[in-house]
């Protein structure tokens, strides 16, 4: 079979964000799936999705806290089994000594103030998300630092069209 020479290639941003939606697949949140890659000079360094704690039991065995309790999206992070994508992403990074300085951070969803924190912490100079919650307290923090950020909403996928 040949290759479809009226189909363009996606650019590298496009690439991972898919990815991205890849990833999310492997969450064990019953609300939001979220993956997260972090990647420097076109190359993944690593993956993360939102999910509890390794070895605990998740929300898919033990139902969602933060349901049972009525928590608004984007409220009260703490009363949450999951660690977020981001945070796991940012974690494999140091449980396997891979340095994440310098590199470009991608996200289906944008990352709450939490996240945000690690984000600019870990020195991630860009972040590109899929989607963007109504929070966006993320803004002021990576202006104020100067870490690049932009949404880039696929139209386009192919991948389950995004769960």
């Amino acid at each position: 079979m040949g290759r479809d020479e009226t189909k363009e290639r996606p650019s590298w941003d496009e690439y991972f964000v898919k990815i991205t939606w890849l990833v999310a697949e492997r969450s064990t949140c019953v609300r939001h799936h979220v993956g997260a890659v972090i990647v420097r000079d076109k190359r993944v360094l690593t993956t993360g999705y939102n999910g509890a704690a390794a070895g605990t039991q998740d929300c898919l065995s033990l139902g969602c806290l933060r349901n049972a309790l009525n928590i608004p999206s984007g409220q009260r992070h703490e009363m949450c089994r999951a660690i977020h994508a981001e945070q796991n992403a940012i974690i494999q990074g140091g449980f396997h000594g891979i340095n994440i300085k310098g590199s470009t951070l991608y996200c289906t969803h944008s990352p709450c103030v939490l996240c945000a924190k690690m984000i600019v912490n870990a020195g991630i100079k860009k972040v590109v998300m899929g989607i963007e919650y109504p929070d966006s307290t993320f803004k002021e923090l990576f202006s104020e630092v100067g870490i690049e950020f932009s949404t880039l909403q696929l139209n386009n996928l192919s991948i389950a069209q995004v769960l």
